[in-house]
């Protein structure tokens, strides 16, 4: 007996027309809700693809991490309080993105990578502007200090984050100085992270998040530096070791040098140059007389190649013809 197709000809099948909900479009897009920036998936993580390639940069742990040990000493002296600092997370995003996670209210300043000729933010929360506040002020140490709603930071708050940044951005170039010199500088102080703005909406980030804990009471600060910041020492941070010689193998380096010392090369003795035409050459006989614009006392120019390497007084020795040299080889020697 025949079987029948389960999709007769001229048919359509049933689920041909299917069309999808909202939430197999979220999930084949990579915007489910649910899931935080770093379990993207679908077309978002394919388009994310170039900022994930930016994490590859060993020494940028090895900078921070040494900046984390630094600030720790630098806020106690700061706060003459216990200060424990710690690296929560760091993570690469575009700029718009991280605008929009800033958590409201913050104080944001904006710093100058001098040698760099770039800029970087410095993102302080709420929670760690009043704690500092009340250490420096001689406040009461309330677990959780609240902040007033509707009411703008004033200026001896806002000064003395100034004061606190300026501490972070000078551990932040001690800690850059063993791989290459940075000095970091404040530029400005804004409330609104659209005033902010120091790169394009699409352009790659480096986002850091230090944890700094202050006896029971705790906040965060965000250190956000463009990529296009980093770019000048980018092949440094590729390194895997921080050093004077970058994982460079000495050893290597001191045969090479030998061996250099030994190579034969070849100099050739260029008693003078001229230029003739092409109707000149052809007419070369044996026995003709090329006629050389230089006297019998003129010095010669030893070449090897096309690099002059030095000067002397054509003699002989012997048999032989010799070169008796009126310059030292260490200095160049232009043709003439």
């Amino acid at each position: 007996m025949a079987e029948t197709p389960e999709n007769p000809p001229g048919t359509a099948s049933a689920d041909s027309g299917r069309v999808l909900n909202q939430d197999e479009v979220d999930s084949l897009l990579g915007f489910d809700s649910e899931q935080g920036a770093a379990d993207a998936s679908g077309i978002y993580a394919i388009m994310d693809k170039s900022i994930m390639a930016y994490e590859k940069l060993p020494m940028v742990e090895v900078v921070f991490d040494r900046l984390v040990r630094q600030l720790s000493t630098s806020l106690r002296a700061f706060t003459s309080d216990n200060v424990d600092v710690s690296l929560d997370s760091m993570s690469s995003l575009r700029f718009d993105d991280y605008l929009n996670a800033i958590p409201l209210p913050a104080l944001l300043v904006v710093f100058r990578a001098v040698e760099w000729e770039n800029f970087g933010i410095v993102t302080v929360d709420s929670s760690l502007i009043y704690t500092m506040v009340d250490i420096l002020l001689g406040g009461r140490r309330q677990p959780k200090p609240g902040r007033v709603e509707s009411r703008p930071y004033t200026t001896i708050e806002q000064d003395l984050v100034r004061r606190m940044v300026d501490v972070v951005l000078a551990d932040l170039s001690a800690a850059f100085e063993p791989l290459s010199p940075a000095t970091f500088q404040f530029d400005r102080l804004e409330t609104n992270p659209r005033f902010a703005t120091i790169a394009r909406p699409a352009n790659a980030v480096l986002l850091v998040r230090l944890r700094v804990d202050i006896e029971e009471r705790n906040g965060f600060i965000q250190i956000m530096l463009p990529h296009a910041t980093l770019e000048p020492i980018r092949e440094l941070l590729l390194q895997m070791f921080m050093g004077e010689k970058f994982g460079q193998d000495t050893v290597w380096e001191k045969h090479l040098g030998k061996e250099l010392h030994h190579t034969m090369v070849d100099l050739h003795a260029v008693l003078n140059e001229k230029e003739i035409t092409l109707g000149e050459v052809m007419r070369f006989r044996v026995g003709s007389t090329i006629l050389l614009d230089c006297m019998l006392e003129d010095e010669i120019v030893l070449k090897c190649g096309d690099v002059p390497v030095t000067r002397g007084k054509l003699g002989r020795v012997g048999d032989h013809m010799a070169v008796s040299l009126s310059k030292p080889v260490a200095e160049r020697q232009e043709e003439g």
